[in-house]
């Protein structure tokens, strides 16, 4: 016969899923703000879809967070989904893309898509 969990336990499981959808929330209005000014793009490189990927019918979509220097040529790239087959690929052309210039650094979120048909 199982025991009733305790109310401490309760009430400590619904703290810590309180706590964390709180830090859910607060992390996507923080990314909402920083990509509102959104750049235009003067150079983009198209990834190569990677061979692996290919042979393995591998597809779909990446999502890439990028962080663009007031210059703007990308900083950082960091990855929010997407096939880890597919990610180098993205990453590596999103790094040579070119913004145009900016009072500051800014955030953007940048989607690309794999598929065969390509």
């Amino acid at each position: 016969m199982r025991s009733k969990p305790s109310v401490f336990t309760v009430a400590m499981f619904l703290a810590l899923v309180s706590s964390t959808l709180c830090l859910h929330v607060a992390k996507g209005q923080e990314a909402a703000a920083t990509g509102t000014t959104a750049r235009k793009t003067k150079t983009k490189i198209t990834p190569e879809y990677p061979a692996l990927a290919r042979q393995m019918n591998v597809s779909g979509k990446v999502k890439l967070e990028i962080t663009i220097a007031a210059d703007g040529h990308v900083i950082s790239a960091r990855t929010i989904g997407g096939s880890p087959l597919l990610v180098g690929a993205a990453t590596d052309a999103v790094k040579k893309w070119r913004y145009e210039a900016g009072a500051k650094e800014s955030t953007e979120i940048v989607e690309f898509n794999f598929s065969d048909k390509n």
